[in-house]
């Protein structure tokens, strides 16, 4: 028997969840499908938007922060992620083909935003065990101690989602659904 995911509205949340996805509502027009199914345990949803914050805090910039979300999402196979990314890159205004080469987990033509692709990668393949050699690499780049920190913030706020899209299978929102994306096989 599975078990079942609930993506709740502010009329099904518990509280103090219910709140929160009022607030979304109000801020975004809507409520993804993924903050409905993490107000399921109000803690969870807490704890996702709170790293978000923290994360948009970083010494990392928009596009470096895009870097490390998508890298991430796409390692862990999370369709979900990909494409809500993906639309709210094209919705700010991001180089399209930054975003084709994140979904793809093509060589960025920027050589300092392929070094934080690298590291990224680094980072979840390796669960944080880098090797000084990939250190070296992101330092080259320009890159020092505090950034890698923000890698590994970043990292960790995609775990909480695309390790719960998996469980809960969350169904993509009709917002998302012209990016759609799929891991390659």
């Amino acid at each position: 028997m599975s078990m079942e995911f609930p993506i709740h509205t502010p009329d099904t949340a518990p509280s103090p969840a219910d709140e929160t996805l009022k607030q979304v509502s109000e801020n975004l027009g809507f409520i993804p499908n993924i903050l409905g199914a993490f107000a399921e345990e109000p803690a969870m949803l807490e704890a996702y938007s709170a790293l978000d914050d923290l994360f948009g805090q970083t010494a990392l910039d928009d596009d470096q922060r895009l870097v490390v979300h998508m890298t991430a999402s796409r390692l862990n196979g999370c369709g979900y992620c990909m494409a809500a990314h993906s639309t709210g890159a094209q919705a700010g205004g991001v180089d399209q083909g930054l975003v084709e080469s994140l979904r793809t987990g093509a060589v960025l033509p920027d050589g300092r935003l392929e070094a934080l692709r690298r590291f990224t990668e680094a980072v979840v393949q390796k669960h944080g065990n880098v090797s000084e050699s990939d250190l070296d690499a992101f330092k080259n780049a320009g890159y020092g101690p505090r950034h890698a920190q923000a890698v590994v913030l970043g990292v960790a706020q995609k775990v909480l989602s695309n390790y719960v899209n998996h469980m809960v299978e969350t169904p993509l929102d009709e917002s998302f659904s012209a990016n759609a994306w799929k891991a390659a096989e």
